[in-house]
């Protein structure tokens, strides 16, 4: 079994072995730590992926050389930490697990790296916020497992070069655009994580309710899973939330009714938008006549930031077809204006065809 290390906090309980009881008073991070899978057979969705990640892994293990470089990219909660994780254990081999912004210059990342062991694996999720500075001291890292350091300053500074060990380096970001040639060159497999379809939100809905105890029948899964945006992290949210309502107001056991009912009144609707989502749609279609309309007038229009517009609400209305991408700016769709229950105008593109691929 991997031996995971936290540099930016504690690091999460183990998950005892299955079943496991219901944790009541258990923080986020211990929560989505019991529902991570552990192996590829545990891992659900994503299967093209994970075909690719056995080959590469059990060859690396049988022949005794260091994972090559990967890295993961997608929107928020398809599971590019838990890929960490299941690689490392895999592999079994120590995970050092940080983020771009924890390294914020040359001497933490020399520690990190001198951290390693051989073959261990260093996990950097938003690798895309790395400083330049920080970045370009990983080239040879990366490359030759050396980092160059200079000791003192002026012109009695002297050059030295410490030999790392033969690590792997697993990346994740959600915004693949922003990485530098050089760094994405680097890595020898990159891939774009996909929204999971309905089947495979509802197995991972089903598994999760078995892993802490909670009683749902086939209905109550689906409807959650339907509502969860294609993404693991929102279904375990949502069924913690619906798990709530079922306690409270019922017998425990999470029924198509009463998950609807309770995701109702989170105001989580029957295509998994939320509030934000909503009046993101509404800002669009009556404020600015459909579009197109320039993201940062959506932002100031929402008082929210650009960046959780970007990375957080159009990821997925672009992923079912509410919006649409347009060199002039974002339009909604005929689509999305039936959705806020509103009649498209002619000019609305349609873009219904990708949501039903997505459920």
């Amino acid at each position: 079994m991997a031996r995971k290390v936290h540099v930016d906090g504690p690091e999460p309980a183990p998950a005892d072995e299955r079943p496991i009881a219901p944790v009541e008073q258990a923080s986020e991070r211990a929560w989505q730590a019991q529902l991570r899978p552990r192996t590829f057979d545990d891992y659900i969705g994503q299967r093209e992926l994970i075909d690719n990640l056995r080959v590469s892994v059990r060859a690396a293990r049988e022949r005794g050389w260091p994972l090559d470089h990967f890295l993961f990219a997608g929107p928020p909660g398809l599971g590019k930490t838990t890929l960490a994780n299941v690689i490392a254990n895999e592999l079994g081999v120590n995970l050092v697990v940080t983020s771009g912004p924890a390294i914020d210059h040359k001497g933490m990342l020399a520690s990190l790296l001198t951290s390693l062991g051989e073959r261990d694996a260093l996990f950097i999720d938003e690798i895309h916020r790395l400083s330049p500075v920080v970045e370009e001291n990983l080239y040879p890292a990366m490359e030759d497992f050396r980092f160059d350091l200079f000791i003192g300053d002026g012109p009695h500074a002297k050059a030295m070069t410490i030999q790392l060990p033969r690590f792997t380096l697993l990346g994740a970001t959600t915004r693949m655009g922003l990485l530098s040639a050089p760094l994405l060159d680097r890595f020898g497999f990159h891939w774009q994580l996909r929204y999971y379809d309905l089947a495979d939100m509802t197995a991972i809905v089903r598994r999760s309710a078995r892993l802490i105890a909670v009683p749902v029948d086939d209905g109550g899964a689906v409807e959650i899973a339907r509502r969860a945006r294609g993404t693991p992290r929102i279904a375990n949210r949502l069924l913690r939330r619906v798990r709530d309502f079922a306690t409270v107001e019922g017998d425990g056991t999470i029924t198509a009714g009463v998950a609807a009912g309770a995701l109702d009144r989170l105001a989580v609707d029957h295509a998994g938008l939320d509030t934000l989502d909503r009046g993101y749609l509404t800002v669009v279609c009556e404020r600015f006549d459909g579009g197109p309309v320039g993201i940062e007038a959506i932002a100031a229009s929402l008082s929210e930031e650009r960046g959780t517009l970007e990375e957080v609400v159009e990821p997925f209305l672009l992923q079912v077809g509410f919006i649409a991408r347009t060199p002039r700016g974002r339009v909604a769709t005929a689509a999305g204006y039936t959705h806020i229950g509103l009649t498209a105008p002619a000019k609305a593109p349609t873009g219904g065809g990708t949501q039903g691929r997505l459920f």
